[in-house]
């Protein structure tokens, strides 16, 4: 019996056990007909085109009925390269020489996301690991540095995995009760956001310019509340994306640049969040 049906009552048989009861149920050919599987327990209809809408549904209510069972309130998100290494580490996903050397260059970043993980992660603690938890994508590289920051202090932590088509496996530090696998970027972003009290945004690539322009448009046109953007590494984001540029040609307001904070350590990322909350 599982949760649900201890704490609720309801005169029907519940479903767990009409599944149970059809995989007992005697080898024929009619029952070995794929039409004779029920339609939630048959991964052949569930993945047809026409349940699209269906599939979206259950991956929007999957982590958030996990989340929610764990009291799980605020988060703080962060975003950045897969490809950057940790300091000594290898720059694996390096395809010549000048790759290498500014891989291995950025990996203070991977040093920066892992400190200002465990800051978030300690502050969370004193909130029964119910406010501020940290979230990455779940993968290598600064998401591996996240979820390693909230390890290293014992802190749970979420990863929010995607199927891709290369093969790729969530890093060891992700608290497997939180680690979820989506097929739909649109609600694996959804759920990056949701709860979201912070973002801190490291150097990274077209996934990262994604996640950052998606929750900056959120924001600017008031449909998310305003909360701490925060950009590691001035130089980097200066260089990558010309802000002053964008206003001058009036393509964002001048105000806009202010939705975002330039930080360089966590030391000073968690101070703009606890300024920005008024916390102790």
């Amino acid at each position: 019996m599982n949760t649900d049906e201890k704490h609720s009552w309801t005169p029907f048989s519940h479903s767990s056990e009409a599944v149970r009861r059809v995989e007992s149920a005697p080898e024929t050919p009619q029952t070995q007909s794929p039409t004779y599987r029920l339609a939630f327990a048959d991964p052949d209809f569930m993945t047809k085109s026409e349940l699209r809408a269906v599939r979206l549904q259950l991956e929007l209510l999957k982590p958030e009925m996990a989340l929610a069972e764990r009291g799980i309130r605020s988060t703080v998100v962060l975003f950045g390269g897969a490809r950057i290494p940790e300091p000594g580490g290898a720059a694996w996903a390096a395809k010549n020489e000048t790759q290498k050397k500014n891989l291995e260059a950025n990996s203070h970043y991977y040093a920066e996301a892992r400190k200002f993980a465990q800051l978030c992660s300690t502050y969370s603690s004193t909130t029964y690991n119910r406010e501020f938890v940290v979230v990455t994508g779940g993968g290598p590289g600064v998401m591996e540095a996240g979820n390693r920051g909230a390890a290293d202090v014992g802190a749970p932590t979420i990863g929010l995995n995607i199927v891709l088509p290369h093969e790729q496996a969530p890093n060891a530090y992700v608290t497997p009760e939180l680690c979820f696998n989506f097929h739909y970027f649109a609600i694996r972003k959804m759920h990056f956001l949701m709860r979201a009290k912070a973002m801190a945004i490291f150097p990274g690539g077209f996934g990262t310019m994604d996640e950052t322009f998606e929750a900056l448009t959120l924001i600017q046109t008031g449909r998310m509340e305003r909360i701490p953007f925060l950009l590691f590494g001035k130089p980097f984001w200066e260089k990558a994306i010309n802000f002053d540029f964008l206003a001058e040609q009036g393509v964002i307001s001048p105000s806009d640049r202010e939705l975002i904070t330039f930080v360089d350590t966590a030391e000073e990322a968690w101070d703009v969040i606890k300024t920005f909350y008024e916390l102790t």
